[in-house]
């Protein structure tokens, strides 16, 4: 679950890492009281999306004056914000954030996120941070700097002057830094975060460190025992999709092809969706409605599947292990008639009570295509999905 950049500042601000003075406004109005408030002759105006390269989008204004602070705001506000990480589509714009200038003498990148690979949670730092930080990752990558924590010892010392000294620190300078690596260690595993992002942290002209900007990512898995994080999620930058998924308690995520997939197991799902791209096709989304799902649970996925438009034929693939064939069957009629299935829907079914959940199939009177197996399963719906018999 992603977080707001002033969510996330916010939590930052009570573990005592520095952040820009600064409040949302829902309109211009309020971007200019905001600025009036703070004072100063600069202000930062920056839209609040779940999303990065805001800066390049024009997603992030420098005003110099309140009336540039009310402009800003009104042209944020009044439409999605298109960046490299949105799509065509964008994503909405309900609040900015204002914040006062602040006097940089140096900008740094640095993150906090686990590494699968060593089963570690990985710190990386880089002297070249700012907006064109993924093309530093991609170009020069030796100025990318990182240090593993060991899951029993944790952060440190000698870890935080490691990354101190990489990034050209000086020696007075390498205390804080590391005081500022050890708070927002601990924050990451207090608050189960799975991504802190700090881009830029920069060294202020006074000599302190300061978050200019922040992202942080919950873990969803945790969210359970993380009540006040989960009360901050924003709905409304999420796939319509995902979040209706979510409320039935399904697996989902939103692909670009158009072949709907709903298979019970994740492992399943992946076979699944690669045996589609094998025989020509592309999954529309991943949605696995889990081992012991039900009748119910199938007709919710069903009609989740049919409601988007770029679906051009369904595969239903399932597995009836905990779950008995003949449930599945019933479900897949259930949801067909309520939403008058207008496209191709192919079904394999395995396991238990298999001949029983055909039969209802079969029995139906809906023009459902039956495969015999998996590979069966995805040449038949990549050839209705093409328009072929």
């Amino acid at each position: 679950m992603k977080l707001h950049e002033f969510q996330a500042k916010a939590l930052l601000r009570e573990v005592g890492v520095a952040v820009p003075p600064g409040e949302v406004a829902a309109s211009p109005d309020e971007a200019r009281e905001v600025a009036r408030t703070l004072g100063g002759g600069r202000w930062v105006v920056k839209a609040q999306v779940h999303a990065g390269g805001r800066g390049k989008a024009g997603g992030v204004r420098l005003c110099e004056d309140l009336d540039a602070v009310a402009e800003a705001a009104e042209t944020m506000l009044a439409k999605p914000l298109v960046t490299v990480q949105t799509g065509p589509e964008g994503q909405p714009v309900h609040q900015v954030l204002v914040e006062g200038g602040v006097a940089v003498a140096r900008e740094f990148y640095l993150g906090l996120l686990v590494d699968r690979a060593r089963e570690r949670l990985v710190v990386v730092a880089s002297p070249a941070g700012g907006m064109d930080i993924e093309e530093v990752a991609a170009r020069h990558p030796e100025q990318l700097h990182t240090v593993a924590a060991d899951p029993v010892a944790g952060l440190q010392p000698f870890h935080c002057r490691q990354l101190g000294f990489a990034l050209g620190l000086e020696a007075a300078q390498l205390r804080p830094f590391g005081q500022l690596l050890q708070r927002l260690y601990d924050l990451y595993w207090q608050r189960d975060l799975s991504l802190v992002e700090i881009n830029p942290l920069v060294l202020t002209e006074a000599g302190d460190f300061m978050a200019v900007d922040a992202k942080i990512t919950v873990d969803d898995n945790a969210l359970y025992r993380q009540g006040a994080l989960e009360a901050l999620r924003d709905e409304t930058q999420e796939d319509p999709r995902e979040v209706e998924a979510r409320h039935h308690a399904l697996n989902f995520v939103a692909l670009d092809g158009d072949i709907g997939c709903m298979v019970n197991g994740a492992g399943l799902a992946m076979a699944t969706m690669d045996l589609i791209k094998l025989h020509g096709g592309a999954p529309a989304n991943f949605l696995d409605v889990g081992g012991g799902t039900s009748a119910e649970r199938v007709a919710s996925a069903f009609r989740l599947l049919v409601s988007s438009p770029q679906v051009k034929a369904i595969l239903v693939n399932i597995f009836g292990g905990i779950v008995r064939c003949d449930l599945i069957a019933e479900g897949i009629v259930t949801a067909a008639r309520e939403v008058a299935l207008d496209r191709p829907l192919v079904v394999r079914l395995e396991g238990t009570r298999v001949e029983e959940g055909r039969a209802i199939l079969a029995e139906s009177g809906l023009p459902i295509i039956s495969a015999e197996g998996l590979t069966d399963a995805a040449r038949k719906v990549v050839a209705a999905a093409q328009g072929r018999r």
